[in-house]
């Protein structure tokens, strides 16, 4: 059985899902995901796909920073501050035919600069 990806809850309600490897990354963010839902992976460093749920709601400012912040915390940058984490909602995210497991491209996306924060993020993690 396939290990499944962290599962987190900001304080606000919505969920948040962060890929565990490669492979995991792509089925959260090309399979799993909703269109509307929000993608979020640190820029130009080597992390977790994040995905926050948005049920069709319109995510608050709250829970965008939550998930940032733990794109942050499931990549490289975990240990530096002020880390920018790109996101845009999913179906702006796109695999270029025949790229390795986890590769995507997107161009249409903001970026918020998060410091990762473990005992933050731990308070947040659900499973």
């Amino acid at each position: 059985m396939q290990a499944k990806p962290f599962h987190y809850r900001t304080s606000d309600g919505f969920d948040v899902f962060a890929g565990k490897n490669n492979l995991q990354n792509d089925l959260l963010t090309l399979k799993t995901a909703f269109k509307s839902d929000i993608w979020f992976h640190t820029q130009k460093i080597h992390g977790s796909h994040v995905i926050l749920v948005t049920d069709g709601r319109e995510p608050t400012d709250e829970a965008m920073t939550e998930a940032a912040m733990i794109a942050a915390y499931h990549s490289r940058g975990r240990s530096s501050s002020l880390v920018p984490v790109d996101y845009t909602p999913v179906r702006q995210v796109k695999k270029p035919a025949g790229a390795k497991p986890g590769m995507v491209i997107y161009h249409v996306y903001q970026t918020a600069y998060v410091t990762p924060d473990e005992a933050e993020v731990e308070k947040l993690r659900v499973e």
